[in-house]
């Protein structure tokens, strides 16, 4: 079959994103030769019946599509309700719900829902969907059992294998030679390797400021201060009480000195009048 210009050029550029930036659990395989030849592949939903299995569901694309969708069918054999022994799946999505914006992307993410949420109600395969009607852990052994016979690989498909990650310590790593070690007042102090034993370093003295002087010469100068103060006491006066003493003596002397040179005065008088007598 063949596709318009402009629907091959739609249908390589969706390609390219789904290899780039596939869904969860969901792969593309193209062939080579012929790019309408694609395939795809789903991992089976942890906690269904269908987990550990990987499933192959094949497009066929007519020269209606977009505007009509493309057959699509399991390549894998499965035990589902809605998915016939041939391998034909009954989703409304590839019938009367097809909108023209859909692509090869949409269509396998609606067919992994349809393995996690299975509709009984409009089962191509009939035994599929009683069991899951009227005994659900038969159905799930049932599933079970043709999982792990048919879609259960020895090995991972290689498309589902992720490159490993790059390990930045052998491209970041900083040679011995180079290693820089921590510096105070760092808030992220650079690593170092492992080969390189960190040093250890006396605890950093603290730096007096240049204007303020430093604790020791903090004390000499109040010592120094002190003790030329001391140089310079001088004798306290006399206490007032000693002051008041010789106060009073001084007080007794004058007038004793007083009482002498008034009896001296009167002798001489007396003297006087008795001369004057005779």
């Amino acid at each position: 079959m063949s596709v318009s210009p402009a629907t091959m050029r739609r249908l390589m550029r969706e390609l390219t994103e789904l290899k780039n930036d596939p869904p969860e659990g969901i792969r593309v395989v193209t062939n080579e030769e012929n790019m309408l030849d694609v395939t795809g592949i789903i991992e089976g939903p942890e906690g269904t019946p269908y987990a550990g299995g990987y499933f192959k569901v094949r497009f066929e694309f007519t020269p209606e599509f977009p505007a009509a969708p493309p057959k699509c069918w399991f390549a894998t054999k499965i035990f589902h309700p809605n998915v016939s022994s041939q391998g034909e799946i009954c989703v409304n999505t590839l019938k009367k719900d097809w909108k023209s914006t859909y692509g090869i992307g949409h269509i396998l993410v609606t067919v992994k829902c349809l393995l996690i949420f299975p509709n009984p109600e409009s089962a191509l395969d009939e035994e599929a969907g009683r069991l899951l009607l009227e005994d659900y852990e038969s159905y799930c052994s049932r599933a079970k059992l043709i999982t792990n016979v048919h879609a259960t690989p020895r090995t991972r498909p290689p498309e589902f294998e992720t490159p490993a990650p790059v390990n930045p310590e052998e491209g970041d790593s900083i040679p011995p030679s180079t290693a820089v070690a921590p510096l105070p007042g760092d808030p992220l102090p650079l690593p170092i390797p492992p080969s390189v034993s960190p040093r250890k370093s006396a605890p950093p003295t603290p730096i007096a400021h240049p204007l303020q002087p430093s604790l020791s010469n903090t004390i000499t100068n109040s010592l120094a201060t002190s003790t030329s103060n001391k140089e310079r006491v001088t004798p306290m006066p006399l206490s007032t009480a000693n002051s008041n003493v010789s106060g009073t003596s001084d007080m007794t002397t004058a007038k004793a000195g007083k009482r002498s040179a008034a009896t001296g005065h009167s002798g001489i008088e007396k003297r006087k009048k008795a001369l004057k007598r005779l």
